[in-house]
């Protein structure tokens, strides 16, 4: 076969795909597409403009929070519409073409808002949503971003099936089978999962609270996961505990059931001490630092007869457990500098012995 005759079968076949093609009015198809796109554009500057400074002048958020969120997603749906309406017009495209690229469309659209909603609940937290935090505390606001992920996650994809006309009828019923396995295959993980649940509903602690477990750990709690619970530690160390343990451990909430932490300072004076001026000074000194919780206000108490000394007891509150350390230490060096001033003994214990010559 020489180039001449090659040539004329490939000219003939391109003449005849054009041929085909222009039954499908390709400049039409082209048309509507891009009078969507100007939609799209359009409908970009109706939001951006008019709906979006509406929701900014009211004194509501969350109109403002909504608006922002599906923004961008209306606009490209608007304009991946338009290739649906193109390829929907008669003449329609042939088999599988007609099945396949309106399903192609509407797949995507459902992408652009999968993802969008995926990405703006997982770019939530205290800085861009404070409004919504102060209404439901930290615990339960990262407790319904997680679920939501997931539920967003696995509604995508049953929306994806049904688009594409999976019958679902299988998979449900093979549901039971797999559920079996994976309840076997990941029995921990859905330990933790309910674990989690079951701390959400009961409030055991929430986040910022500060925390002491049975094992010992305790710190402040800054984050309940769906698995998880984080807590870090005075010495600034995180730990991740799984909420399968959290769920079972005995817990105590230092910041619960009001905020605020009770400090306890043991003192010892001497028999010879005036009592009313001792607890007279301990009163001072708790009320000169401004650091300490105003309410409930301070209390000292004489609380029983040491063998060396009579044993005092100071009472304060601190506004955050977390200042508990740093409080006792400042308390401890103003008693023991006013007690030199005022001339209050603190004894040290001693013991006499007699020796007996034979």
């Amino acid at each position: 076969m020489d180039f001449e005759t090659l040539w004329e079968i490939i000219r003939m076949q391109i003449s005849y795909n054009l041929h085909e093609l222009a039954q499908y009015q390709l400049w039409q198809r082209f048309f509507i597409i891009c009078a969507y796109a100007v939609l799209a554009k359009l409908a970009d500057l109706f939001i951006d403009r008019l709906i979006l400074r509406l929701a900014i002048r009211t004194q509501f958020e969350v109109d403002e929070f909504i608006v922002r969120i599906v923004h961008r997603p209306i606009c490209i749906s608007i304009f991946l519409l338009g290739f649906w309406h193109a390829v929907l017009i008669i003449p329609t495209p042939v088999p599988p073409w007609s099945f396949v690229l309106p399903n192609i469309i509407n797949t995507l659209i459902l992408l652009v808002w999968w993802i969008s909603l995926i990405r703006e609940i997982t770019a939530m937290n205290e800085g861009n949503v404070g409004w919504l935090v102060e209404k439901i505390d930290k615990t339960h606001f990262y407790m319904i971003k997680n679920i939501s992920r997931v539920l967003i996650l696995f509604t995508g994809i049953l929306w994806g099936l049904v688009i594409w006309n999976v019958n679902l009828t299988p998979l449900f019923a093979s549901a039971g089978i797999i559920g079996i396995a994976i309840a076997l295959a990941a029995k921990d993980t859905l330990a933790n999962f309910f674990g989690g649940i079951a701390l959400f509903v009961d409030a055991a602690y929430k986040v910022s609270d500060y925390i002491l477990l049975d094992t010992g750990e305790r710190g402040e709690v800054v984050e309940v996961g769906i698995r998880s619970t984080k807590i870090r530690t005075r010495d600034d160390i995180l730990i991740t505990i799984p909420n399968s343990v959290m769920s079972t451990s005995k817990i105590i909430n230092q910041s619960a059931p009001v905020e605020g932490f009770r400090i306890r300072i043991d003192i010892g004076v001497a028999y010879s001490s005036d009592l009313r001026l001792v607890e007279k000074t301990l009163m001072t000194v708790a009320l000169e630092n401004k650091a300490l919780a105003e309410k409930p206000e301070p209390r000292v108490r004489a609380r029983r007869f040491d063998p060396s000394a009579i044993h005092f007891q100071l009472l304060v509150w601190v506004k955050d457990p977390r200042h508990r350390g740093r409080q006792t230490h400042n308390l401890i060096k103003m008693i023991h500098s006013r007690f030199n001033e005022v001339g209050i003994k603190i004894p040290v214990p001693q013991m006499e012995v007699y020796l007996k010559r034979g």
